[in-house]
């Protein structure tokens, strides 16, 4: 009798164990599933900004597609067509941009610095220019490789 005791205290403990270990078992599933999760919410959110992303750049790309404007003249007769393309001019870039006013500014600061007005503004001028026309140089730059 003490035999089946002892068989049936065994049992009891090992049952008891494995109900534990099962329940570890779960919660460490549970916790796998729900990092899982996590981590595809954060990649959900990576993948629509690049998409956003990807979407402002073509926007910006056809914004700077140059646009043609076709004309079509027609003779009296209807015979003869010829075809014009124009082109949209681009604006000014930063560079030229950046010298036209560094050269104002310069003129304008080394008139009034100088005692010799015009030295001061002919060197000013030139020294502004050549400031501006570097920072624009920097500007057009950068454009150019957010646009690429």
């Amino acid at each position: 009798m003490k035999g089946l005791y002892i068989l049936l205290a065994a049992i009891l403990l090992t049952s008891c164990q494995q109900q534990q270990s099962k329940e570890e078992l779960n919660k460490a599933k549970q916790a796998s599933i729900d990092s899982m999760k996590v981590e595809i919410d954060k990649q959900r959110v990576i993948d629509s900004m690049k998409t956003e992303m990807a979407n402002i750049k073509e926007a910006q790309k056809v914004e700077t597609q140059k646009e043609k404007v076709v004309v079509v003249h027609q003779q009296a007769n209807g015979t003869a067509a010829t075809t014009t393309t124009t082109t949209k001019k681009k604006g000014w870039s930063a560079t030229a941009k950046g010298a036209v006013i560094g050269a104002g500014v310069g003129a304008a600061t080394g008139a009034i610095v100088s005692k010799k007005k015009g030295e001061g503004a002919i060197i000013g001028g030139l020294a502004g220019a050549a400031l501006g026309t570097g920072t624009g140089a920097v500007i057009d730059e950068k454009k150019k490789k957010e646009n690429n």
